[in-house]
């Protein structure tokens, strides 16, 4: 009797080829359902409803017809048991060899704008997983094929052994389970986000390993680049126009770099990122402008950086670009003179990310046993709310130099200090275990330059020495959240030296 393969697909890629190939080298009977019926009997295939083979009509508009006894009673019996073969004689069942199924576009559906929930539950496959579930748990005995990806390896298998081995089914089970395993989540996520404000009480984590990473941040660390979803977004959509594989301390330090250049839209902005910090970030009238000072900020920090612009690379940006030695550049677009500037350094790795203003909804950090997961820190500063808590007034140039150094701030690892002048970055403190601490890196940074600059906190004073600190740099205003028990101590010590000093209500930790 000739080998029988089910083939029920929504993703129609490749699905002809296939199915010709198993008919006319390998005779094999092919039954099908609903629309992949429909092509391959359009593309001269001899098919068999799956309705015809078993008997019972699809009903429910579609929503019913591969569950049923013929069909799964084929894919779930077990060759080498008596009774399972007894049952399928009994019941005039064929054993089924091969089952090629791939699921609704539940996640290319939720992504449209403006999707009902009603549209978003009609894509919830339901025969698709039973017969992938079903067909991967018996793999001993049949082949699973959940990805167009799969079929020409499968045709190999076919034509080196005469069918296919034991190893390979194995391995096309797995990526079945994986498959309904991350088809489950999306829609549970999907759900959780449609029901509940926050953070929901169960919380899944899924993705499609789309590249194997030379290690991850040490050679001994093996790494690897998943991909969320089954449409690629973020960096999984960028284009690389030219450079090395991306590694995973590239991606992690392109991700720090994305974050800040988002937050200035109206300007062209740039930052350079080393150690996942912030070296130099600056606003200015042009790109060019805005990558000269981020880079003149601390110009020997900048080798061997990431740099992230938010506007297209021009040519004579790229120029500027090519005179020191540069691990990544990413902006939203590059014209083609720059292009060309580029390749002269060809080892950098140049992307393009037209998309900078969308981030993920949430942060996730593996523990010991589990993993903590908290919404991102997208609050947008609203300068309106802040309070000034000194006898001196911001004037509307200390206000903005003031916001600037806090949106920088904010991506600035805690203990967080930025000293920032004419919308430039001149001294950053990161990471020290007390803020005086960052605040002597700042102004040591900084030099002469500070005289006339703004500082800016990310977490309150608990004690007046940063501002005394900063005044004796010639620092005049400090933007800070404010919220300690001794805030007085910081106001009095601020309005006793003359400076400015601004409270937020805000908070922006980075660990």
């Amino acid at each position: 009797m000739a080998r029988l393969a089910l083939l029920s697909v929504s993703k129609k890629t490749g699905i002809t080829d296939l199915a010709r190939s198993l008919v006319e080298e390998f005779g094999f009977d092919i039954i099908s359902s609903g629309g992949t019926a429909k092509t391959l009997k359009d593309a001269g295939i001899p098919v068999t409803k799956v309705s015809n083979y078993t008997g019972s009509p699809e009903i429910l508009g579609g929503r019913v017809k591969t569950l049923h006894p013929r069909i799964h009673g084929g894919i779930l019996a077990r060759r080498d048991i008596e009774q399972d073969i007894k049952d399928l004689a009994n019941n005039q069942i064929r054993p089924i060899d091969l089952v090629v199924v791939n699921l609704y576009p539940f996640e290319e559906t939720i992504a449209k704008p403006g999707v009902s929930l009603a549209e978003a539950v009609e894509q919830i496959d339901i025969g698709g997983p039973a017969m992938l579930r079903a067909s991967s748990k018996n793999f001993t005995h049949l082949t699973v094929l959940c990805n167009p990806d799969q079929y020409d390896e499968y045709l190999q298998e076919l034509r080196t052994n005469g069918s296919a081995s034991l190893e390979f089914r194995q391995k096309c089970a797995l990526k079945g389970f994986l498959h309904t395993a991350s088809y489950d989540n999306a829609i549970a996520a999907y759900l959780a986000g449609v029901e509940t404000e926050g953070i929901p009480e169960t919380y899944t984590v899924s993705g499609i390993q789309i590249q194997s990473l030379r290690y991850g941040e040490n050679p001994h660390q093996p790494a690897a680049w998943y991909q969320t979803g089954t449409k690629p977004t973020g960096w999984a959509a960028a284009t690389k126009l030219q450079g090395k594989e991306l590694s995973y301390n590239n991606l992690v330090d392109l991700e720090a770099a994305r974050r800040i250049v988002a937050e200035f839209t109206d300007t062209p902005a740039a930052t350079i990122i080393k150690h996942n910090n912030p070296c130099g970030t600056a606003e200015a009238g042009s790109i060019f402008d805005a990558y000269q000072k981020a880079f003149n900020a601390d110009s020997t920090s900048a080798f061997g950086g990431i740099v992230a612009l938010n506007r297209a690379i021009d040519a004579l940006t790229a120029s500027e670009l090519t005179k020191t030695f540069l691990e990544c550049v990413v902006a939203p677009g590059c014209d083609e003179e720059a292009q060309e500037v580029l390749t002269k350094k060809g080892n950098v790795r140049v992307l393009i990310l037209p998309d900078f203003l969308t981030g993920s909804k949430e942060t996730v950090r593996a523990i010991t046993g589990g993993f903590l997961v908290q919404t991102a820190d997208d609050i947008i500063a609203d300068t309106s709310k802040w309070q000034v808590v000194t006898e001196r007034q911001p004037t509307p140039a200390q206000l903005a130099e003031l916001l600037f150094a806090w949106k920088v701030c904010k991506h600035v690892k805690s203990n967080a200090i930025v000293i920032s002048k004419d919308r430039t970055t001149l001294g950053v403190g990161a990471g020290q275990m007390n803020r005086v601490g960052s605040t002597k890196i700042a102004v040591e940074q900084a030099g002469e330059k500070a005289k006339g600059s703004v500082l800016a906190s990310d977490g309150f004073f608990p004690f007046d020495d940063t501002v005394r600190t900063a005044a004796a740099a010639g620092i005049t205003a400090i933007v800070q959240p404010g919220g300690s028990l001794r805030d007085k101590d910081s106001i009095k010590a601020a309005n006793e030296l003359g400076l400015l000093m601004v409270v937020t209500g805000v908070r922006h930790f980075l660990h």
